[in-house]
């Protein structure tokens, strides 16, 4: 932009301003003409005014007069010459609105306040202002509701001989000032009426000149501010399609303009970005619970009007806390990746134009189908998801092999608002998981009467163990090499008086789950050891006591207090630590193997044994065992059942019987059902056993009478 062409707002306003100058300084050259006569009045009363307004200094007068005499009294102050003291303040106190002069000596006693009779000396001053002046090192003033009062210390060489007061009076300085003031206005009044017809006329003229310059900034600075200022309230809800202003003007308003059409483009980037940020998972891209919410309320709205059906599938992957646990919160994210990538293929292909993909959090994903015959549609995607997701993962190097439990609900069959088909879509989702899990399931409405008896069976398992209804049985542990019983696996068992016999998977989870647990493990080590302190000899022990092996859940592993509730447990029931082994699933030491490590090194110290249950199932290997002090592995009862026919099942068990032994642990079966499981067992050379074969769970009294 030339300097030429840039003939800006501000020129173009100087411009218009100087033009009304011009003609005002035309007719005040008229008037000056007419007013030269009256200059001399005017300045009189100029002066006068000057004169008037002085007397508002009332302040500054005030601290002259007393810098003033406090310099005059310093010498009759010090030679205490009280008359010529009061001449001094007498001819200070005649002067225009002054009030009283009052001197002080250094202990704040009145020398004089200027009468002849001097009837105050002597005394202690004791008006309000007093304090203040007598605190004072220097100049002071002092305010009231009647008089300004300026003080100021007397002083000969170093020496403070004490004060002097002037008070002016505000009554008498304002009566000054309104009669000067009155003056002056009748006669501003009068020569403001005799030039009232130049004055108007100006006033009119100029009147004029404003209109013309407010129709010009409307139409060149109000007129375009205006509709930024409309368009700007539109992006402020939103509205980022709002027309926009456009100019061509070389100007400071055209470059306003043009940039704000840059900020509005902005902003409109950036909302988009946030909106991106604000609906979709971070992780896998897909849309998030907030989209797919917003969605499928939409979505409802418009099935109601057309007709359209559609369904929604709840997809859990099973077991993928074992990932986390054993792999680490990476691998778990990469898990995560190859499922919302084969989720979104299946989708793609099976799902139609309308399928929407949402990840809830953790590992839910949530898919919406809709038109057409949803049932068979989602029956057929839920098929292949649970096919394609059921093929193994390479994660970190390691083949991982997890599945997926689907619930399918359906609108408007299964409910008609939003919040009751997530509802039902998780209750679905929850009944393919008890089903045995890697499988899928339609809601029914029997499926919320399991989700009411699950939380019923929470709210009577918190008193079952007070009432009794929670009990322990002992499944004797042989050891395989000589075949004789050297200990028991303390199992907790329910005995509901309406329902009868819980399984222990049912409610144990419920425990777990519902932190009930962390009640309950306490009360069946204490009720186990008790148990085992009673407990005699085998009969062909050799001299050997059998010991009590208890479970204990990951809840209580985590919660730091284990190696203290053990020590104190076993200190009341009198049972000595090395006839107690407690057994922890794998993954639950493999999560945290540090605070594990921590846990079970004091275990150690202590003397009890610790023993991995369901060894093998997990993600770990036995290099876990080199890290994690434990003094024995329990082989998982699947490998077991199919020993005698799997032969891959036979040398994996052989494996990790020979890989403990040389790690000096010992090797315990569970789930032995069958002669020749345990044939082959003591053949390898495990070193205890455990199953129904061997002997079913007895109670506590049965349990001691075989010992016998």
């Amino acid at each position: 932009m030339t300097r030429r062409t840039r003939f800006g707002l501000q020129a173009q306003l100087a411009l218009g301003l100087s033009v009304a100058l011009v003609m005002v300084l035309g007719l005040m050259a008229v008037v000056l003409q007419r007013q030269r006569a009256m200059q001399e009045e005017v300045d009189q009363l100029g002066r006068q005014a000057v004169q008037s307004m002085a007397s508002e200094g009332l302040t500054r007068r005030g601290a002259a007069m007393a810098q003033q005499l406090a310099d005059s009294l310093a010498n009759p102050m010090y030679y205490s010459d009280l008359d010529a003291i009061g001449t001094l303040v007498r001819e200070a106190t005649r002067q225009p609105d002054v009030a009283y002069v009052l001197v002080y000596d250094d202990d704040g006693n009145l020398v004089t306040d200027g009468s002849w009779d001097m009837a105050s000396y002597g005394q202690p001053m004791q008006d309000p202002l007093a304090a203040r002046a007598l605190a004072s090192n220097g100049l002071l003033t002092q305010w009231s509701d009647k008089v300004v009062e300026v003080s100021q210390v007397i002083e000969l060489g170093d020496s403070r001989l004490g004060g002097v007061r002037v008070g002016y009076s505000l009554a008498e300085a304002r009566t000054s000032e309104q009669r000067a003031a009155e003056v002056l206005r009748a006669r501003l009044d009068a020569l403001g009426r005799r030039h009232f017809g130049w004055i108007a006329t100006m006033l009119g003229l100029l009147l004029l000149v404003g209109v013309v310059l407010v129709a010009y900034m409307q139409r060149s600075l109000v007129r375009p501010i205006r509709l930024l200022a409309q368009s700007a309230r539109a992006i402020g809800v939103g509205d980022y399609d709002v027309p926009r202003p456009v100019s061509d003007r070389q100007d400071e308003v055209g470059e306003l303009v043009r940039a704000f059409a840059e900020m509005s483009d902005s902003i409109a980037r950036h909302d988009r970005d946030v909106r991106h940020m604000a609906y979709t998972d971070a992780l896998t891209g897909l849309t998030n619970r907030l989209a797919f919410r917003e969605s499928l309320d939409h979505r409802i709205m418009l099935g109601r009007v057309a007709g359209r059906d559609l369904a929604l599938l709840f997809a859990d992957i099973d077991d993928f806390k074992r990932v986390n646990d054993s792999l680490g919160h990476e691998a778990g994210d990469e898990v995560l990746l190859h499922f919302a990538a084969r989720i979104r293929e299946a989708v793609q292909r099976l799902g139609g134009d309308d399928a929407m993909v949402a990840r809830f959090g953790g590992d839910e994903f949530v898919i919406l189908i809709q038109g057409g015959d949803v049932r068979q549609a989602a029956s057929t995607l839920a098929e292949e998801m649970v096919q394609a997701l059921s093929l193994p993962l390479s994660v970190q190097g390691r083949q991982v092999y997890l599945g997926t439990s689907v619930g399918i609900t359906l609108f408007p069959e299964d409910a008609t608002g939003a919040t009751a088909l997530m509802k039902n879509g998780d209750v679905a989702m929850y009944q393919a998981k008890m089903a045995g899990k890697n499988c899928y399931r339609f809601y029914s409405r029997a499926m919320d009467q399991a989700v009411e008896r699950r939380v019923r069976m929470e709210a009577e398992l918190r008193g079952a163990w007070d009432r009794g209804e929670l009990s322990l049985v002992y499944q004797p542990l042989y050891r395989l090499a000589d075949n004789l019983i050297v200990g028991a696996e303390a199992l907790l068992r329910w005995q509901h008086p309406e329902l009868g016999a819980i399984p222990p998977s049912v409610f144990i989870e419920v425990a777990e789950q519902s932190g009930l647990i962390e009640q309950l493990g306490p009360q069946v080590l204490r009720a186990a050891c008790d148990a085992a302190s009673r407990w005699g000899l085998p009969s062909a022990s050799g001299g050997e006591l059998p010991f009590v092996s208890v479970n204990v859940s990951p809840r209580q592993l985590r919660s730091g207090d284990l190696p203290e509730v053990v020590s104190r447990v076993l200190q009341e029931t009198g049972l000595s630590a090395g006839r107690l082994h407690l057994e922890l699933t794998e993954t639950a030491v493999i999560g945290d193997e540090a605070h594990a490590s921590l846990m079970l090194a004091k275990l150690h110290r202590a003397g009890v044994k610790v023993w991995l249950d369901d060894f093998g199932t997990g993600f770990s290997g036995l290099s876990h065992l080199r890290r994690v002090p434990v003094d024995g592995v329990k082989i998982d009862r699947s490998f077991i059942t199919d020993l005698q026919r799997n032969p891959d099942d036979l040398a994996l068990t052989t494996a990790i019987i020979a890989m403990a032994h040389s790690l000096g642990i010992a090797v315990v079966a569970e789930g032995v059902e069958k002669q020749g499981q345990f044939d082959l067992l003591r053949e390898r050379g495990c070193d205890l056993a455990q199953g129904y074969w061997l002997g079913y769970p007895l109670n506590d009294s049965e349990f001691a009478q075989l010992l016998l």
